[in-house]
């Protein structure tokens, strides 16, 4: 039988209850000086809030462990076997220590970048980063903890060696049934630094419009427009198209189209649409434009083009545009409703045709997309600006 004197004597006890109210000491005295400071610093909160439960765990496990390292007095195996204990113990709590403080430094860093103004492309992507590296860090440092505490057993380092002996099969083994997986992997870390795509990015996929609500390792989280939220692997973006509405900017264009007779009034709707958006805060006067894009099949196509801030400030400005051009039409130019025409006659000699003149009404020239104003010319030469052409001195002589 183990002997178990040594857990009684009295230099042991008093050893261990001086090192318990120590490590309480110190933990009390350490969160009363963040406390005073958390008062005029939010880093200090944040501190406290994180890492005060582990690092009271840390200490006390810690002074124990040291307290029975110098003091026990008892046979091999049982101090064997304690130590072991306390090791694992105080991995365990150091490793949920460690872990705090990356959460801490996200927070702390994330603060510098603030992702409630207009203009945060910068912001959502060091946050993204930021949390990618924090869940990194995490998994790696639960690695080597887990690690530490096997490589503690008696005996581990004998059976460690056998194991790698045999591991080239199993690793061939692991590697094809884990394809997948590590492909979201690599994936995921790509998207963390490739800026190609950021929390809160506003994003079209699978014909589903939303915003990015989550980026891990394995899987992206969009949180679509009516609160689903779609989960996709990590390998989705990296191997299909998508559409990023705020990859660069967050203004957008967006079309509000209508099919209606051939009485429409064009130049009245022009009117009527610069009224519309004079009135509203959703429009951020950068494009209003009026436009018949088509004129076949027994309808005109009307196309209005509005730019708004975002994806939500465009859509609500979209619908109210449409809402208050259906009112107009109705009240004031009703006789551009859509119709279905359909006439009966009898055929008779065709007149003479008569002779052709000039036009009643001026030909009229309103602001187009790409002419009209030097904003729309501006827009134009984006897209159609002359490529220069460099040459060499053989072609200049």
């Amino acid at each position: 039988m183990p002997d178990l004197e040594g857990f009684v004597q009295t230099d042991y006890l008093i050893a261990l209850a001086i090192a318990v109210v120590a490590a309480v000491g110190i933990t009390a005295i350490t969160a009363l000086v963040f406390r005073v400071a958390g008062r005029k610093k939010t880093w200090a909160r944040t501190l406290v809030g994180l890492v005060r439960v582990p690092f009271r765990l840390t200490l006390l496990v810690g002074a124990i462990w040291s307290v029975n390292t110098v003091f026990l007095d008892s046979s091999e195996e049982i101090e064997r076997l304690v130590d072991f204990i306390f090791r694992a113990l105080f991995i365990a709590a150091a490793t949920w220590l460690v872990c705090a403080l990356f959460y801490f430094f996200e927070e702390v860093a994330a603060t510098r970048y603030r992702v409630d103004v207009r203009d945060n492309r910068v912001a959502r992507r060091v946050r993204t980063q930021l949390r990618m590296l924090r869940r990194i860090g995490v998994v790696v440092v639960i690695i080597c903890a887990i690690g530490a505490v096997l490589l503690s057993i008696p005996g581990a380092a004998t059976l460690g060696a056998s194991l790698f002996a045999s591991a080239g099969l199993l690793s061939v083994v692991a590697g094809l049934a884990a394809q997948s997986t590590l492909a979201n992997v690599f994936a995921g870390i790509q998207l963390a630094f490739n800026n190609a795509l950021r929390v809160d990015d506003v994003v079209i996929v699978e014909t589903e419009w939303g915003k990015i609500e989550e980026i891990t390792l394995t899987y992206v989280v969009v949180h679509i427009w009516d609160d689903r939220r779609m989960v996709l692997p990590s390998t989705y973006f990296t191997t299909n198209p998508f559409q990023n509405w705020t990859r660069h900017n967050s203004e957008l264009l967006g079309a509000v189209e209508f099919d209606l007779d051939w009485r429409v009034d064009p130049a009245g709707m022009r009117v009527e649409l610069d009224r519309i958006v004079a009135q509203t805060e959703l429009w951020d006067e950068r494009v209003v434009v009026l436009q018949v894009t088509d004129a076949v099949g027994g309808f005109v196509r009307v196309r209005v083009l509005v730019s708004a801030a975002d994806a939500p400030t465009l859509f609500d400005l979209r619908c109210l545009v449409r809402e208050n051009l259906i009112d107009w039409i109705n009240t004031h130019n009703p006789e551009a409703l859509p119709v279905g025409r359909m006439e009966l006659r009898r055929e008779t000699p065709r007149a003479p045709a008569p002779a052709r003149s000039e036009p009643a009404h001026p030909v009229t020239a309103p602001i187009g997309l790409f002419s009209g104003d030097e904003n729309a010319k501006a827009r134009a030469a984006e897209f159609t600006a002359t490529i220069p052409v460099q040459r060499g001195p053989a072609e200049e002589r």
